[in-house]
């Protein structure tokens, strides 16, 4: 009688075999592969806290040998030095970001239950057109986008800034490839039946079931949002960005090197702290964008 092998269950769930030698060379992999990707950001952390005569060094080195925190200290007190208060940048930036974060989300996910939950004349269409739009970078539509901001009276405004956010494009392409393949159509008309609006069937059943997808849009847009630098719209001092700022103390030259490498550290712990927050959410979104039923 041929051997038969034993096969694995998870959840009660038969999946296919896989010897543990092969489960130990996909983890070793990985292991690997994930150490490989965060060496950058070890580096920009070792490099916020060398000296300037190691920041110098050539060819620089990976470690630090004399680690101090002189360069975040640095870097607040040429802050506070400005005649805009530091904390005048912060707002502007968390204001821009956290108002065209959750503009977008709103937009982008009405927009998606739309056109992939009902039927109307020309969605298929419409749909490619915004496809067609991600090919396209912001920079191309920036004179017609001036035009409009000016028309408005938006310019010098940080109307400018958030409002065109929420137009944009690729999330409501996330949203609604992930809304065709998790919501299901009798779930919706099963509420349609039971005398649910449209608005609250989107509220209260399309928008639980696709929590993953609006976690993933807010780690992009507050990330894209967040590094938000100079712009052709805005002049004032006072409403300009936090990474604007960090930009201008780093022209000061090479005896602003070490407040520069502690800005990047500051720079990229919030967006990483959502990522982080959100990571599971994320890599669901990824899986599942492309799928259907």
């Amino acid at each position: 009688m041929a051997r038969v092998s034993k096969l694995r269950t998870r959840k009660h769930t038969v999946v296919l075999n896989r010897s543990r030698g092969g489960d130990a060379g996909i983890a070793f992999f990985l292991i690997i592969m994930g150490a490989f990707m965060f060496l950058p950001m070890l580096y920009t952390i070792m490099q916020s806290l060398k000296p300037l005569d190691e920041l110098w060094v050539f060819p620089p080195k990976f470690y630090v040998t004399s680690p101090t925190l002189k360069n975040f200290k640095d870097l607040f007190k040429l802050m506070n030095q400005n005649w805009v208060p530091f904390s005048r940048y912060l707002f502007n930036t968390i204001l821009i970001s956290v108002g065209g974060t959750f503009g977008n989300l709103f937009l982008s996910s009405m927009a998606a239950y739309v056109l992939s939950k009902i039927k109307f004349p020309g969605r298929d269409g419409l749909f490619q057109l915004i496809v067609l739009s991600l090919m396209f970078h912001q920079t191309v539509g920036a004179i017609a986008n001036f035009i409009i901001m000016s028309k408005l009276h938006w310019v010098d405004t940080l109307w400018a800034i958030i409002i065109p956010a929420w137009g944009s494009t690729l999330g409501l392409y996330l949203m609604k490839q992930f809304m065709e393949s998790s919501v299901s159509d009798a779930v919706l008309e099963s509420a349609r039946l039971d005398g649910a609006s449209e608005i609250r069937t989107f509220w209260t059943i399309a928008m639980p079931m696709v929590k993953p997808a609006w976690l993933t849009l807010i780690v992009y847009s507050f990330k894209d949002l967040w590094n938000t630098g100079s712009t052709i719209y805005v002049y004032s001092e006072q409403l300009k960005t936090f990474s604007y700022a960090i930009g201008q103390i780093l022209s000061g030259g090479i005896v602003r090197s070490g407040a520069g490498a502690a800005s990047t550290v500051v720079m990229m712990i919030v967006p990483i702290a959502v990522f982080v927050i959100s990571q599971s959410n994320i890599i669901e979104t990824m899986a599942s964008s492309g799928m259907k039923d």
